[in-house]
């Protein structure tokens, strides 16, 4: 088994996080229980640095952030996620599922904040080490439900969720149009199903596609 680098997208509380769990212990059985096999991570984050970044991400309190710098603090802490985490899994052979990558930089930065798409592109080519996902899950679901998902958790909104529903309509329009450009590597699920449905389509895809051979 080569290493395997797969990631989720979508907008926020489209049940992405609840898929990569769901796909990390489905793996987890299949390796026969071994955790050694498989690693599960978040963007921002995952790491010392980049979970410091990630604190600032996301401080509500940080309203009057530059849209250039919150573009280059998120594509920092993805640097050292991949040379401190990700590279030497993937060396190991290890399958590496991570919450968010670099397509929420294009999906949030490009598309929701407006900055030009070739600026996204060569700062990826900066900071993410030559490595590119074997497989990404896009989890499409409609901002207002989105919404109302959020306000039944009762949780209060990060400063990236704060944003209105026209934001977060830019955002899921360009998670599909970047999975439109690359659907040998996309996969674009309708979140709107049961849990359970909806991993099994990804479980479906990751056994015919990575691990069948």
């Amino acid at each position: 088994m080569k290493g395997l680098l797969i990631t989720f997208e979508g907008i926020d509380f489209c049940g992405k996080s609840v898929q990569a769990r769901l796909l990390y212990h489905r793996l987890i059985a299949y390796f026969n229980h071994d955790p050694a096999k498989v690693l599960l991570l978040r963007e921002p984050g995952g790491s010392e640095i980049s979970e410091r970044i990630r604190a600032i991400l996301l401080d509500k309190s940080l309203h009057m952030m530059n849209a250039i710098t919150e573009m280059l603090l998120y594509e920092a802490a993805r640097s050292q996620l991949i040379a401190e985490v990700i590279l030497p899994a993937l060396q190991k052979n290890r399958i590496v599922i991570c919450d968010r990558f670099f397509d929420s930089t294009t999906a949030y930065q490009g598309y929701g904040r407006g900055i030009p798409l070739d600026v996204i592109r060569n700062a990826h080519e900066i900071a993410v080490h030559g490595v590119i996902p074997d497989r990404t899950f896009v989890i499409d679901l409609d901002p207002h439900i989105a919404l109302i998902r959020q306000e039944k958790t009762g949780r209060a909104r990060d400063r990236m969720e704060l944003e209105d529903d026209e934001f977060h309509s830019k955002v899921r329009n360009g998670f599909l149009a970047i999975a439109r450009e690359e659907p040998h590597r996309i996969s674009v699920i309708r979140g709107d199903g049961s849990a359970n449905a909806i991993s099994d389509q990804i479980w479906k895809i990751v056994q015919i596609k990575h691990l069948a051979n």
